[in-house]
């Protein structure tokens, strides 16, 4: 008697975990990572953004990797209203934008010439991009 108890119990208790583990992976979100190197997509990437939150209603993780030419468009002076502003909604949204350190180095410029929420990617925009795909994300290069 008092092992089939034990045989019930267990079986509750494996039922009970996998569920919970149902339950965790339903509510992980899809993980997404934009490179952007051209300077004349900055507007189109930054739309493509906002129309993935739109469309996921907020749920996914999505960082975007600018190098080369596009970091340019990132440059808080000079840049305009409407970019900066689109910009900062897409991180107030959780946007994680990084800057390839290589660009930023060749091009002499630091984060502080950058609009506010990028990270550095000091090994580089495409080792970043190489790291997050290791890590599960999916790569978009529109």
């Amino acid at each position: 008697m008092r092992r089939r108890d034990m045989f019930r119990a267990s079986l509750a208790g494996a039922a009970g975990l996998f569920g919970l583990s149902q339950a965790a992976a339903a509510e992980d979100k899809p993980k997404v990572a934009y490179h952007l190197s051209d300077l004349d997509k900055v507007n189109f990437v930054l739309g493509n953004i906002k129309n993935h939150y739109e469309g996921t209603g907020g749920k996914v993780e999505i960082v975007l990797v600018v190098h080369g030419p596009a970091l340019a468009g990132f440059k808080s002076k000079g840049i305009s209203a409407a970019i900066s502003g689109r910009f900062a909604g897409l991180v107030q949204q959780g946007l994680e934008p990084h800057a390839c350190g290589n660009t930023m180095k060749g091009v002499e410029i630091t984060l502080a010439d950058l609009l506010e929420g990028f990270h550095a990617a000091d090994k580089g925009g495409v080792v970043k991009l190489a790291e997050l795909q290791r890590q599960g994300y999916a790569y978009l290069r529109p």
